[in-house]
């Protein structure tokens, strides 16, 4: 089976960096690790990641640094994980466009799922209006499983509870789990779609 994607992983605590790496290899991605900015824009030059995933305060160029670097010169979507969630920090993720910001302690139980729904982002963001909302595969697996991601994330819940969610929620409304998860998916990108000029 192929990787979900290409990711760049940067942070200068090589326990976290480690732990990182290994937990998205064992979900099926492909993992570039870097434990400071200028090897993580040297890594990205190199091997253009999908996706990155950088801590903010390291020694030498920051995580504010290697976003700016990726958002200007190689097109590179980005999220963050770091301690810090002050008003300024968070304020300057905002500023840089990042797809989203996740708090340390590292969690794979919350980041894998925050990375599904970065990477069903950016596919619907690069899919043509007429297509459906699936990506490549089964349609109804794809929309299942990202749905799953986003609850999983939302609620801080594990697969099995997310999909016993999803499929409690579908027979309220009287949908197939297929419907309700495309009616909520286009519910999350309309939510996170910049607004318009």
């Amino acid at each position: 089976m192929g990787s979900k994607g290409k990711i760049l992983v940067v942070d200068d605590d090589r326990l976290v960096l480690a732990t990182l790496a290994h937990g998205l290899s064992q979900a099926g991605y492909e993992v570039i690790d870097a434990d400071n900015g200028d090897e993580a824009i040297l890594q990205a030059r190199e091997r253009r990641p999908d996706l990155a995933l950088l801590d903010i305060r390291m020694e030498g160029k920051s995580g504010f640094d290697v976003a700016a670097y990726l958002r200007d010169h190689g097109a590179v979507p980005f999220m963050f994980l770091s301690a810090f969630s002050d008003a300024a920090t968070v304020a300057q993720v905002q500023a840089l466009g990042a797809l989203d910001h996740l708090i340390k302690p590292v969690d794979m139980q919350q980041i894998v799922p925050a990375v599904e729904a970065a990477f069903a982002r950016l596919r619907a963001a690069a899919r043509p209006a007429n297509e459906p909302l699936a990506v490549h595969g089964d349609p109804l697996t794809d929309v299942v499983a990202i749905a799953i991601g986003v609850v999983m994330h939302r609620y801080s819940l594990a697969r099995a509870p997310a999909l016993d969610k999803l499929r409690k929620l579908a027979e309220s409304q009287g949908r197939t789990i297929e419907a309700e998860c495309e009616r909520m998916l286009a519910a999350v990108e309309l939510l996170s779609a910049p607004a318009s000029l």
